[in-house]
């Protein structure tokens, strides 16, 4: 299976029942995602090496995006974590924070701001 479609498949088990207008913007969102992180790998790292964290960031990712869309399901549950429209801008920090945590050891050294 390609990475994108790894990528794609483990945001749908995270994000549950999906109308088919945000399965599709799910899946070209997880397409982007995918780009985004192969471009910020470190010099010499594939992503074969790091293939699990990729998928497991890259899924986080998508989520988040998808949370700040307007087609974004009222609610969903990642593991142990579930997220309730409402508060989505909060949510996607989150989901952004941990992808970029699970990302560290992998891409080259950046700024970010994570919150104030």
């Amino acid at each position: 299976m390609i990475l994108e479609d790894q990528i794609y498949a483990q945001a749908l088990v995270l994000a549950g029942q999906l109308s088919q207008e945000q399965d599709a913007l799910l899946r070209v969102l997880c397409r982007v995602t995918r780009t985004g992180l192969e471009s910020r790998l470190r010099s010499g790292i594939t992503p074969e090496d790091c293939r699990a964290d990729l998928v497991a960031a890259g899924s986080l990712l998508a989520l988040a995006a998808l949370s700040e869309s307007d087609s974004c399901p009222e609610r969903f549950t990642a593991g142990e974590l579930t997220i309730q429209r409402g508060s989505s801008s909060a949510a996607a920090r989150c989901l952004r924070s941990q992808a970029e945590l699970i990302l560290v050891p992998y891409v080259r050294d950046s700024f970010t701001f994570l919150g104030v």
